[in-house]
C-alpha cells in the first residue's frame, strides 16, 4: 500500500515575449513537508520556509532585488493547507489501488578494468527497468557477505518510466575468487543473484614447446638432407 504521496503543482505565472522572462511558481507537499517558491528564469528567488514561518529572499542585497507583497508567506501557508486536502482527496481515491510494481531485469556484472591478479579493480552490477526504486544491491565474496569497499548511486529515471541503480565493489581480483550481486526488490519473489568468478589464464609453455620441437625436427630435416647430398655426390 502507498505510505506517502508527493503532490506537486507547478505553473507560469507571467511571461513576456519582448523580455523574454519567465516567472514560475512550484508548490509541492507530502505528509511531512511542503514547499513553495517563486522563480525567474529557472532561477529560484523566494521561498516559504515553513519550520522558521517565513518567506526567504535568495538574491544577495547588493542586486536590485525582486520584491514581494507583505502576504505573501500567509499566501502560501493557505496554497500548502489547500496543496494537502488535495493530498487527502487523491490518496482516499486511490487506496484500494496497489501501486505499480515492476521488477527489475537479470542484473549484469562486470569490471571496470581489465583483470589482472593481485591489482586493485572495480567489480559493477548494472540493475534497471525497475519500478518504484530504489533495489536493494548486496555484495558476497565466497559465500560471505561484503560491505567494505561497496558503494550504490542514487536512482537514475529512465525514459519509460523506470529507473536504474548501479553498485560498485572495490577488490583486489586472486585466482577462483566467487563474487555475487544480490538484488532485492518489492516486485521480486525472492533475490536475484548473478555470480562472477576470478578465472585469469596464465602463460602457458604449451605453444613455446610445440614450436621449439617444430623448429628443432625441421634444423634436423635440413642436417640429414644435407648429409644424404654429401654422400650422393661422393658415391658418383
Amino acid at each position: 500500500m502507498m505510505k506517502m504521496l508527493l503532490l506537486i503543482l507547478c505553473c507560469v505565472v507571467g511571461a513576456s515575449a519582448d523580455s523574454q522572462h519567465e516567472d514560475i511558481r512550484i508548490l509541492g507537499c507530502s505528509d511531512l513537508d511542503g514547499e513553495f517558491m517563486y522563480g525567474l528564469d529557472s532561477e529560484e528567488v523566494w521561498y516559504a520556509d515553513f519550520s522558521k514561518g517565513e518567506g526567504v529572499d535568495i538574491n544577495p542585497p547588493f542586486i536590485d532585488p525582486i520584491t514581494y507583497e507583505e502576504g505573501a508567506y500567509s499566501s502560501a501557508v493557505a496554497d500548502l493547507q489547500t496543496c494537502k486536502t488535495s493530498l487527502d482527496i487523491t490518496r482516499k481515491s486511490l487506496k484500494d489501488m496497489p501501486p505499480e510494481r515492476v521488477a527489475p531485469t537479470s542484473p549484469v556484472i562486470y569490471t571496470k578494468e581489465e583483470v589482472q591478479l593481485s591489482q586493485q579493480n572495480t567489480l559493477i552490477c548494472f540493475v534497471t527497468g525497475f519500478y518504484p526504486a530504489p533495489v536493494n544491491v548486496s555484495w558476497t565474496r565466497n559465500g560471505e557477505h561484503v560491505t567494505q569497499g561497496t558503494s550504490i548511486n542514487v536512482p537514475h529515471p529512465n525514459k519509460e518510466g523506470t529507473f536504474t541503480q548501479i553498485s560498485r565493489l572495490a577488490f583486489v581480483p586472486q585466482q577462483g575468487d566467487i563474487y555475487s550481486c544480490r538484488v532485492q526488490h518489492p516486485a521480486l519473489s525472492g533475490q536475484d543473484t548473478r555470480m562472477w568468478t576470478v578465472e585469469v589464464q596464465q602463460p602457458g609453455v604449451g605453444p613455446a614447446v610445440f614450436c621449439g620441437l617444430g623448429l628443432t625436427l625441421g634444423l634436423l630435416g635440413v642436417a640429414a638432407g644435407t648429409f644424404f647430398l654429401i654422400k650422393g655426390n661422393e658415391c658418383r
